[in-house]
């Protein structure tokens, strides 16, 4: 029944601490890296669970779920919390419900997963409200996710070099001007058979 809030420890310390002041969680799960992005003063009011202990905090818990209705919980409740860019203001927090999330996957996969190939691509950061149903989208439909790394991801952009047909591609406008480069002198198959994009203007 808990709702989430993804941080991603790539972005700016200040900007991390900012949102954790905001949202104040209960509980941070995070590793090394997280740890070292917030820095300590910002976990001190906050339960961490840490990722990279010999045993974990929750190897004595049950294996099975708690009944969702015998805890009172519905559609209604909190899937998500995510944090717009701030580029018009202070960073706002975005409450999305269950409802909305699994309304929204079960489209995506009718749309782009019923005849699950290639799946998608993971181009967009866990803490921006696309890469959300980027990361469960194809799971939920039984389909392939690809992480890509961060460092490697203008080169791996579309799974060019293997010719990959991906199901769905989704990126943001600065994205596909990179994927359009690629594009023009590639001889390969379309690197997708949808593309969705959003999260800034589009460039024409």
């Amino acid at each position: 029944g808990g709702a989430y809030l993804p941080l991603d420890p790539a972005y700016p310390c200040a900007r991390l601490r900012q949102v954790l002041a905001d949202a104040a969680p209960r509980l941070l799960v995070c590793d090394a890296a997280g740890r070292a992005a917030l820095g300590p003063e910002a976990l001190v009011d906050v339960t961490v669970v840490d990722l990279e202990t010999a045993t974990p905090v929750w190897a004595e818990l049950p294996a099975s779920d708690p009944e969702p209705r015998a805890l009172g919980l519905t559609a209604r409740h909190l899937a998500y919390v995510i944090y717009t860019s701030g580029s018009t203001g202070t960073p706002k927090g975005v409450m999305v419900e269950h409802g909305s999330l699994v309304n929204y996957l079960h489209w995506s996969d009718r749309s782009h997963y019923e005849e699950a190939g290639n799946g998608s691509p993971m181009l967009l950061s866990f803490s921006f409200d696309a890469g959300v149903t980027t990361l469960f989208g194809p799971l939920l439909a039984g389909a392939k996710l690809r992480l890509v790394n961060p460092i490697a991801q203008i080169h791996a952009l579309a799974g060019l070099e293997d010719g990959q047909t991906y199901d769905l591609i989704k990126l943001t406008p600065s994205h596909l001007s990179l994927l359009n480069k690629r594009l023009e002198a590639d001889k390969g198959p379309a690197p997708t058979r949808a593309l969705m994009v959003g999260g800034e203007a589009l460039i024409p």
